[in-house]
């Protein structure tokens, strides 16, 4: 069985939109895009290359494989990004069969992300990463296909743009590690068991 492991940036009050850049994700109006910028540091690209070096496979929601490959790629080598993302194995939810999927080592799960993900949980014994795709993981934690949360909490509140987690049952997690970097983050590990 594969353990599901969520990597996402997070502000304090749960917003997870647009951590990167400007225009990576203005749906719904979010002028805060590229807050995240500015909070790196050697401990969190420490524990990033320690992350990168496991390995594993990556899950991704269809928009946000495009968008996080369709930057990584464009951007100017090195970097220590891009090779990860190209070579490791990705599967990519949609809900579309006829879904194209631009770069290699990616497998379309084509279909409802509860189903397919599902199967792939119970079938695959590697680890699976899901970088963004915060709808994805809404829906995988609705139905506790879940395994991991590291999350990387940034001290800022936002006030407004796409959360994390929304309305739910409870789910009580198990803090595995954490580590604060020099600019404020808080990287916390969180299990699901």
């Amino acid at each position: 069985m594969a353990k599901i492991s969520v990597f996402q940036s997070v502000t304090l009050d749960g917003v997870m939109q647009g951590p990167g850049r400007p225009d990576e994700d203005t749906r719904g109006g979010f002028k805060h895009g590229g807050w995240a910028n500015g909070y790196q540091d050697s401990v969190s690209m420490e524990f990033a290359a320690e992350g990168m070096a496991a390995g594993g496979a990556l899950l991704f929601g269809h928009r946000t494989y495009a968008d996080l490959l369709g930057f990584w790629t464009m951007t100017p080598e090195p970097n220590p990004f891009t090779s990860v993302l190209v070579d490791s194995q990705k599967y990519v939810v949609s809900r579309s069969s006829d879904t194209v999927l631009e770069y290699p080592n990616s497998t379309l799960l084509a279909g409802e992300a509860a189903q397919t993900v599902a199967a792939l949980h119970e079938n695959d014994d590697g680890d699976l990463t899901i970088l963004g795709s915060g709808e994805l993981v809404r829906t995988l934690q609705a139905d506790g296909l879940v395994d991991e949360y590291i999350l990387q909490i940034h001290p800022i509140l936002l006030g407004s743009g796409t959360k994390l987690f929304d309305e739910g049952g409870r789910v009580d997690l198990i803090l595995e590690r954490s580590i604060t970097t020099t600019t404020g983050v808080i990287i916390a590990q969180y299990s699901t068991h």
